[in-house]
């Protein structure tokens, strides 16, 4: 069963663009569910591009049994030349969003960020998904994990569910974005956010992490986010599994489980940060996760977790200032 590729164009009716978008699809004659893999729709998270090739490699040896599966790796061309999270062609107008991620459903004829993103939308939109997975990369210093958008209301409710069952069957972390008012109205013009209020099943997946420098994805997270797209193809009988049933190892009290996000707590102060906690491992109420220091080496500040929670990362660098989001944690 050979893959199909071909390329969307960007701005709608115009022969003038210089950048296309790659589609990538196996379908099979037998009705079945349809999966949407997508990547790098922030140009300097590249994990997904990886990932979906991955897959890709292993429907041409592993036959699909049913369903279709589609996929749009590289959804930021623009960033992803530049090794930038926001498309850098569009910043002539300070008032306005130039992250496509903020975008959705888009404007066919808006900012060429609303073209993108509305090109990206339809395209999906137009195939009746059963889910998309939008396949991001979190702080350098991350475990994989699922995060699933606030609930959209009761309009929305079937999507919403759905999207959690079939996070239940990837074996990885998964974490409850935060539900803050403010956030909400924001979260909703990401595309998996946008998707639900569609109506279509959506979720994130944060593939650990990627360097904001270099833009490289670490080999370990490309594996772990392979085998649990894989496992969840395979439980909806989509294909045949090859390998062992991924699932991150968690105690259990936090498995099988939706965690709430938190960063808590801030940092309240400047100076240069030692994390003493590593990302994936559980800690205790109280328990130190980092330490700050002044120029002169003396304490400043000790942040400790707020609850038991698993702790999702770090951040990538080592200064601190008031306010500053240090570590996030799930919690039960």
């Amino acid at each position: 069963m050979k893959t199909k590729y071909s390329f969307i164009n960007i701005l709608t009716g115009s022969d003038l663009s210089t950048r296309r978008l790659a589609l990538m699809e196996v379908k099979t004659p037998k009705p079945g569910p349809v999966i949407w893999l997508t990547g790098c729709i922030h140009g300097d998270e590249v994990g997904g591009i990886i990932i979906i090739h991955e897959i890709f490699k292993r429907l041409q040896k592993h036959k699909l049994l049913k369903g279709s599966v589609l996929a749009l790796p590289l959804m930021n061309p623009f960033g992803f030349e530049t090794v930038s999270r926001e498309l850098i062609l569009s910043r002539n107008d300070l008032n306005r969003s130039f992250d496509i991620n903020r975008s959705f459903p888009g404007d066919k004829y808006g900012t060429l960020v609303e073209r993108i993103a509305y090109t990206i939308f339809e395209t999906i939109k137009k195939t009746n998904p059963s889910l998309v997975l939008d396949l991001h990369n979190d702080w350098i210093n991350s475990i994989p994990h699922i995060l699933i958008d606030p609930y959209p209301g009761l309009k929305h409710k079937d999507a919403y569910e759905k999207s959690k069952i079939m996070a239940l069957k990837m074996g990885l972390p998964i974490i409850n974005e935060l539900e803050e008012a403010n956030q909400v109205a924001e979260l909703q013009k990401t595309l998996s956010g946008c998707l639900l209020t569609h109506n279509i099943p959506a979720i994130t997946i944060e593939v650990g992490g990627a360097s904001p420098i270099s833009s490289i994805a670490k080999k370990k997270d490309v594996e772990d986010g392979v085998k649990a797209i894989w496992d969840l193809l395979t439980k909806l009988n989509m294909v045949k599994p090859i390998i062992q049933e991924f699932n991150y190892q968690l105690p259990t009290s936090f498995k099988n489980k939706i965690l709430k996000y938190s960063h808590q707590p801030d940092a309240s102060t400047s100076g240069v940060v030692v994390y003493v906690v590593k990302p994936g491992v559980i800690v205790k109420k109280e328990q130190p996760v980092a330490k700050i220091y002044n120029v002169f080496g003396k304490l400043q500040e000790t942040l400790t977790s707020q609850h038991d929670a698993l702790v999702l990362g770090h951040s990538d660098f080592s200064v601190s200032f008031p306010g500053a989001n240090l570590v996030s944690f799930g919690i039960v």
